[in-house]
């Protein structure tokens, strides 16, 4: 297992104390590093997917304002 030194204000630290105090702080730690991973990942992921979907936007051709008309009012009773 690794030891990590990160320095954080003392009010954080003070406070994550008392919150925490009869609770296991390395493990506690870990876990927040794991879910800041997964979210860091997600976040990633996200912008990926949304350039993907601005670049096949992109080469798609518009549609004439009557092709879109017909087609919304294809669909109502």
């Amino acid at each position: 297992m690794a030891t990590v030194n990160y320095s954080v204000p003392d009010e954080i630290k003070e406070r994550f104390n008392q919150v925490f105090a009869h609770e296991n702080k390395s493990h506690l730690i870990a876990e927040l590093m794991k879910q800041a991973i997964t979210e860091k990942e997600r976040q990633a992921r996200r912008v990926q997917v949304v350039d993907a979907l601005l670049k096949l936007q992109a080469q798609q051709k518009p549609l004439p304002t009557k092709a879109i008309k017909i087609a919304r009012q294809k669909g109502r009773p």
